[in-house]
């Protein structure tokens, strides 16, 4: 546990020093915001849309079992194998079977943020498997052997420089700045990576019950090629990435492209529903579908934060919290990033190994504000820190809160502490930000508020 928190606050104090990345990360997402907000307009009402949106999700996580059983049932019936993985050692096993059944050599991956959670591509690479991610920002952060930086934008922290450096280093490319010259530069490696591959494996962004059928959302195509052109298609899906109806893409649809990235609807929009069927010339002539768990029926079992599985991992969260705009993506040393990463890490990887996370904010509710399914984030973020106290309390915690209670309830007592206060002020002064200052973890970054000459009840007093 020690380990994450002094790593995550590590990371945090070279990242805010970093005058640079924080300019890029912050310049980026103020273009964002204009695009978004832009976009929002389109919508006849946005707020009831949000708000048909978190009902259709409570519709779909409040009977996840039904809407799970009908997804599967639909899905085989049309030829596809469905597997069931209750931790991610098991979707890993279940992958890699697949894998090793087909004789494979090469798998092409598009952008799958589940892959990540369960740490896919190390357990291929190490099982002796070719992986290459067909995503362009996935694939140029797979060459700085680095994770994602963002939900959405994996490179967002990465300048056009940055790019041709590496493309140059592992690549063998000519420098250039140009946008498409570097696009075409990744489309040419990639290609022979398609033709070649035995497995292709993707994530989804929807999973609909009424017709067993995964929606993939994608500006690039690439998620297209890599479930069309190798025999072999895997889908590893969240279990609660499930959505009842068809029709409910249409609402779905365009508010993940406008909370994402701030688009009117995104490039391509795909429906797989089975492997190829008889009279098709083209897909897998398998198709596999993964539903991972990895706890997330423990926090549908915790009504006062369920609805953290309606997330459409959108990103917009992440976009408007003054944390990660200021400590980074990969500061977090998480999967999930941002607001939505500190809810819900902390149920998929354990609350007192990650219960800092939910300390990581400023509680201004701008992540509530913007979330699309109206999750209730920062309320979230306050239970889980209110959780892990109870459930492991400090000694200096306990000694807090039994000392503040012992205080509040003496008003002759309060009132002497508070003309303490007064009078010791001057010496804090004196100590500010040093070894002696008793409240240098606020200090050492932020000014202490001074004390008011008089409280409102001596105020109120003397009128």
């Amino acid at each position: 546990m020690k380990a994450f928190v002094e790593e995550f606050k590590e990371q945090a104090r070279v990242i805010t020093r970093d005058l640079r990345h924080r300019g890029l990360i912050q310049t980026a997402l103020r273009k964002y915001e204009v695009a978004r907000d832009r976009r929002k307009g389109a919508f006849g009402n946005w707020q009831m849309a949000r708000q048909a949106a978190a009902e259709i999700k409570y519709e779909a996580i409040n009977h996840l079992d039904t809407y799970l059983a009908e997804f599967a049932d639909k899905l085989m019936d049309r030829g596809t194998q469905v597997h069931w993985a209750t931790t991610p050692a098991q979707a890993r096993e279940i992958i890699l079977g697949i894998i090793k059944s087909k004789n494979a050599k090469s798998i092409i991956k598009s952008k799958a943020m589940t892959a990540e959670e369960i740490h896919l591509n190390d357990a291929m690479e190490k099982a002796g498997y070719e992986v290459v991610e067909s995503d362009l920002g996935e694939f140029i952060v797979q060459l700085r052997r680095e994770p994602p930086y963002h939900i959405v934008f994996p490179a967002m922290h990465l300048t056009r420089d940055d790019i041709s450096a590496l493309f140059e280093k592992e690549l063998g490319s000519a420098p250039t700045r140009e946008p498409e010259e570097l696009t075409m530069i990744a489309r040419r490696a990639l290609r022979k990576k398609y033709i070649t591959a035995d497995v292709g494996i993707t994530g989804a962004n929807f999973a609909i019950a009424e017709t067993g059928m995964i929606s993939i959302t994608e500006n690039e195509g690439n998620a297209r090629l890599t479930a069309a052109l190798p025999k072999t298609m895997i889908t590893l899906v969240g279990i609660e990435k499930v959505l009842p109806k068809l029709e409910d893409l249409a609402l779905f649809l365009p508010m993940l492209a406008t909370a994402g990235a701030g688009q009117t609807l995104t490039g391509y929009n795909t429906m797989y529903g089975g492997p190829r069927q008889k009279g098709e010339i083209d897909g897998p002539e398998e198709f596999h579908v993964v539903l991972l768990d990895n706890r997330r029926t423990e926090l549908l079992a915790d009504p006062e934060q369920r609805d953290a599985l309606h997330c459409i991992r959108c990103g917009a969260c992440l976009n408007v919290c003054p944390i990660f705009k200021n400590v980074g993506g990969h500061t977090y040393g998480t999967t999930y990033s941002g607001p939505i990463g500190s809810v819900i890490t902390p149920h998929l990887r354990g609350l007192q190994d990650w219960k800092h996370l939910s300390n990581a904010s400023s509680l201004c509710g701008a992540c509530t504000e913007t979330c699309p399914v109206k999750i209730d984030l920062h309320h979230h973020l306050l239970q889980n820190r209110r959780n892990a106290s109870e459930q492991e309390p400090s000694a200096l915690e306990r000694f807090a809160y039994k000392g503040f209670a012992f205080l509040i309830n003496r008003p002759g007592l309060y009132q002497f502490a508070k003309e303490m206060g007064r009078l010791l002020e001057p010496l804090h002064k004196m100590v500010k930000g040093s070894k002696l200052d008793p409240a240098r973890s606020w200090t050492s970054t932020r000014d202490l508020p001074s004390m008011p000459s008089q409280s409102f009840k001596e105020w109120w007093r003397n009128r």
